[in-house]
């Protein structure tokens, strides 16, 4: 009942419970459970965002228990043929961003493929995204979020503000604290 509620929420992160280091597939069908950790599958989401226009929301926790949004004016993706490309990203409005420069970490992924380890779509020439960062996600050159990684809530020691770096953790870059490295995250969406 978010915001207003009526929202769909197609991703959930609460504990690692659910190993979301999965294959093309499984992003494609979905996994988890609905009332706990799961991804609804693109096939799926491609569908929804396609029959009109819809608002994305982010809720993210971090691991010290502080909360941020971030919400898009307009979401879809495009299908498998087009490796679930993150085609329209709208306008931003949360607390999800960087404060001094105004970046929110998802607009980096915006018309990137949907990579899993074994579909390496990203646009990197060397390293295969998924594979590295352990989690199916639109790679660009690696991420400055990935949601769908090793839940590691202490695994970052001390904090610090790398993100995707060089251990894997379910991360959003751009927070205004020092800790990226997060414990919660729900992603929706609802039409306009």
């Amino acid at each position: 009942m978010t915001d207003g509620g009526g929202w769909t929420v197609f991703q959930r992160r609460v504990d690692g419970s659910v190993d979301f280091y999965r294959n093309w597939k499984s992003y494609k069908e979905g996994f988890g459970e609905l009332d706990h950790e799961f991804w609804l599958g693109n096939d799926k989401l491609y569908y929804l965002t396609n029959q009109g226009n819809y608002t994305l929301r982010i809720d993210l926790v971090d691991r010290e228990g502080t909360p941020y949004y971030a919400k898009y004016a307009l979401f879809r993706l495009n299908d498998e043929n087009d490796k679930y490309r993150l085609s329209e990203l709208g306008a931003f409005s949360g607390t999800a961003r960087n404060s001094s420069n105004g970046n929110d970490a998802l607009r980096h992924h915006m018309k990137r493929r949907f990579s899993t380890h074994d579909q390496d779509n990203d646009d990197h020439e060397s390293v295969d995204c998924a594979s590295i960062r352990h989690g199916g996600w639109w790679y660009g050159r690696c991420c400055s979020a990935n949601l769908n990684s090793d839940y590691n809530v202490e695994l970052i020691t001390p904090p610090s503000k790398e993100c995707c770096g060089g251990k894997t953790s379910v991360c959003w870059n751009d927070l205004s604290g020092p800790d990226h490295n997060l414990k919660y995250t729900e992603m929706k969406i609802r039409p306009v």
